[in-house]
């Protein structure tokens, strides 16, 4: 008869309401930051003073430009454009880094070399970027075999 182990694995993982806490005091820093910066932003700008003429009211009801007119309004319009533009950042610089990381993932011996051609790219010609995308791509045992195939019917001579 077999005798089962009983040995208890033990994990060093913090216990599942320690994570959610965690996650939850983030989720508050996060959103407290945004909030400090929509109110200092939006002390940053002048409206047109405090007092609400009547032409922002149609029948008696506010209309939409009295919420343009506020301080907070612009605040907050202001995180959100300059959100979109750090995050337009972002993405244009993954894209110029794809070269580097394709090469990185292969594990490629031309990584150094595609990281400076992304780099040139970057501050002078785009040209170099281009360049960094083929050496990155390029599957370099084919080419390799290619060119010896080549030499190798040019010096024997043979013809196809």
């Amino acid at each position: 008869m077999k005798q089962e182990s009983t040995e208890m694995v033990t994990t060093n993982s913090p216990p599942k309401w320690r994570l959610i806490v965690n996650k939850l005091i983030k989720i508050s820093v996060n959103m407290s930051l945004v909030i400090g910066a929509i109110y200092l932003f939006g002390m940053m700008s002048t409206i047109h003073g405090k007092e609400l003429p009547e032409e922002y009211f149609i029948n008696g009801y506010p209309s939409i430009i009295g919420l343009v007119d506020s301080e907070i309004f612009m605040g907050v319009i202001f995180v959100i454009t300059l959100s979109i533009f750090v995050y337009a950042l972002y993405l244009f610089w993954q894209l110029h880094e794809v070269a580097v990381h394709k090469s990185q993932q292969m594990s490629s011996a031309h990584t150094q070399i595609v990281f400076a051609l992304s780099l040139c790219g970057l501050f002078i010609d785009k040209t170099w970027w281009v360049l960094a995308i083929i050496i990155a791509f390029a599957r370099w045992d084919v080419i390799g075999n290619a060119i010896s195939s080549i030499i190798n019917n040019g010096v024997r001579g043979n013809k196809q």
